[in-house]
């Protein structure tokens, strides 16, 4: 009587911890404070629950039993997984690691967006301002997000904040503004047919973290590119750099006679017609101040421009670019050659091997020239899939051993040229092996490539030294000189790096003997076998409009600033069958492959039979 007793007590002390860890789980949870009561029932609670378990295994031998051992195992590895899966997801909230395991990279940043975000001065948030949160769009600004902490976005109902909503002055619901400090920007409006851009986006932030612009300018006069939008035009191209922040404005040399001080670009698209020659005699004297220049030259046309190609060691060729590897590709024809390889160059670092096509194209002809360095850009693919055709009258392109050149063909070159000009307090301390030239002397003068360091050169006149373009930042392995007063007075508003720069233009003072030093100068050229590529319509497929704008950034020498954005696409991996194929996959799928089966199941049968 006394065991069946003492059974008993342990039985109604074993549903005693039960009872006193729900009082003290209900106690906590009421009153949102786990202090000392709640603890106490919780801590009593499981010490006699723990209590009454060992006591009925005691009693009844439960742990010896083979059930018990399975289910003790089936638990523990249970509870190790939880654990497991506790300790990823606690890792994955603290660190964020992500996998694009895509070929586009469809949801990563791109490089260009990723530098930028990473290296932002001051804070800038996103506004959108519209009820629904699209998970594309959200996705896109949390990759933002990922890459600074000073990167912000925020969804607003417009409705239920109108104080926000006027003061940027939101109009309808979709519209996305970027505000960095004191300053606001549209973004772009969106709505179910487009969707949060990261080109617009990226090239909105850069405009407002970015104070400095470059001024870019058109030639005209000899049937270039309309800038305006119209047939054949380049507007897309000139709202392009816009919104890279750069500004635009035609050049007509036969009225200016030179290239404006404040030209960071300029660029030739297209011309129909030669050029004079004070034209062109403004544009090498451009380059050899350190301007920064663009040629567009499409076949069949002369712009006159040999004079300063050779100085540059590039020869435009007057046949014409054939490529049938992309015919049924493009759908242009074997005139418009497809590009997939691309040289390695700050212009085309991030192409891989994407597709780019140039419409009716000239080949270049590159030659080794002292001081200049030439990197090719565009390259087609080697003969028999491209060739260089002279026949442009003939319908049917064959390729002509005797007249033909075969490839693979350079459709686009990048070239570089440093100059070394000295100034000096007084031109007699200076030895030159000629004598200085006068004013008139100069400006009569055609510009030769400056020579190598090991060439002494002859001083310039102080007239021809006060109409110095601004020179780019040296590299930090060149040493700069400190610029002279008569240098300086028209130079761009780059800070000064000595105070003898700062002498007013109007009376300049002597030069310190530091400013005899040398100045280091690049002049960057890039030379194009077309400019239809760029044109409106063209400039939007695949990579011809980051050629165009990329090219244009490299020319502009500022490096602080990102290149182009190219648009993610999909692989396309669809298999395109004739009738007889799809026919005969039907066939086989349907027909063949079941009697195989089948025929492989008789065999079976009759040997076991």
């Amino acid at each position: 009587m006394k065991i069946v007793a003492k059974k008993k007590l342990w039985k109604y002390l074993f549903w005693l911890g039960p009872f006193l860890i729900t009082v003290g789980l209900t106690a906590g949870l009421i009153s949102e404070q786990w202090g000392l009561i709640p603890l106490v029932f919780l801590i009593a609670g499981i010490v006699i629950s723990g209590l009454g378990i060992i006591w009925q295994s005691y009693q009844s031998n439960w742990w010896n039993r083979r059930s018990t051992q399975a289910g003790t195992n089936a638990l523990v590895a249970t509870l190790a997984i939880l654990a497991i899966l506790g300790l990823i997801n606690f890792l994955g909230t603290r660190y964020h690691l992500r996998a694009d395991l895509t070929e586009a990279q469809l949801f990563t940043l791109a490089p260009q967006s990723h530098e930028l975000v990473k290296v932002l001065p001051q804070p800038v948030k996103v506004w959108v301002f519209d009820i629904n949160q699209n998970p594309q769009d959200r996705e896109l600004l949390e990759n933002y997000q990922r890459q600074s902490s000073k990167f912000k976005y925020e969804y607003i109902d417009p409705q239920a904040r109108p104080g926000l909503a006027e003061k940027f002055g939101v109009k309808d619901y979709g519209e996305v503004y970027l505000e960095s400090g004191d300053k606001r920007q549209l973004v772009q409006t969106i709505n179910e047919n487009e969707r949060l851009s990261e080109i617009r986006l990226t090239s909105r932030l850069q405009q407002l973290t970015n104070s400095t612009t470059a001024k870019v300018y058109f030639l005209q006069g000899h049937g270039e590119r309309q800038l305006s939008p119209g047939k054949d035009a380049i507007s897309q191209a000139v709202q392009g750099l816009g919104d890279k922040n750069f500004t635009t404005s035609p050049l007509n040399l036969g009225e200016t006679s030179k290239v404006p001080q404040d030209a960071a670009v300029v660029i030739v698209a297209g011309p129909k017609r030669g050029l004079f020659e004070g034209e062109v005699k403004a544009l090498q004297d451009y380059l050899n101040r350190g301007g920064n220049l663009l040629l567009m030259i499409d076949p069949n046309t002369d712009p006159k421009l040999n004079s300063l190609l050779q100085e540059w060691g590039v020869r435009l060729d007057n046949r014409l670019a054939v490529d049938v590897s992309g015919e049924s590709v493009v759908g242009l024809g074997p005139a418009a050659p497809l590009v997939t390889e691309y040289g390695q160059h700050p212009i085309t670092k991030d192409f891989g091997n994407g597709n780019s096509f140039y419409p009716i194209a000239r080949p270049l002809e590159i030659t080794s020239v002292p001081g200049v360095q030439a990197t090719p850009l565009l390259r087609t693919k080697p003969y028999p899939s491209s060739w260089a055709e002279s026949n442009l009258q003939s319908e049917k392109l064959e390729f002509n051993a005797d007249k033909d050149l075969k490839g693979p063909l350079t459709l686009g070159v990048a070239l570089t040229r440093k100059q070394t000009p000295k100034s000096t307090s007084t031109p007699q301390s200076a030895p030159t092996p000629s004598p200085l030239p006068s004013p008139t002397t100069q400006s009569k003068t055609s510009p030769t490539p400056s020579p190598s360091p090991k060439t002494p050169q002859a001083l310039p006149s102080p007239t021809t030294q006060s109409k110095a373009s601004p020179t780019p930042s040296p590299s930090p392995k060149t040493p700069q000189a400190l610029p002279s007063p008569t240098t300086q007075s028209k130079a761009s508003p780059t800070p000064p790096t000595s105070p003898a720069s700062s002498a007013s233009p109007a009376s300049p003072a002597p030069p310190s003997p530091a400013a005899s030093s040398q100045t280091a100068t690049e002049s960057r050229l890039v030379v194009l076998g077309n400019s239809d590529f760029a044109t409106d319509g063209l400039f939007q497929q695949q990579l011809n409009g980051d050629v165009f704008l990329n090219s244009v950034t490299w020319l502009s020498q500022q490096d602080q600033q990102p290149l182009s954005i190219r648009p993610k696409e999909p692989k396309n991996r669809r298999i395109t069958l004739t009738t007889t194929q799809a026919n005969l996959l039907i066939l086989s799928s349907l027909l063949v492959l079941p009697l195989i089966g089948f025929a492989i199941a008789v065999i079976i049968w009759w040997k076991r039979r």
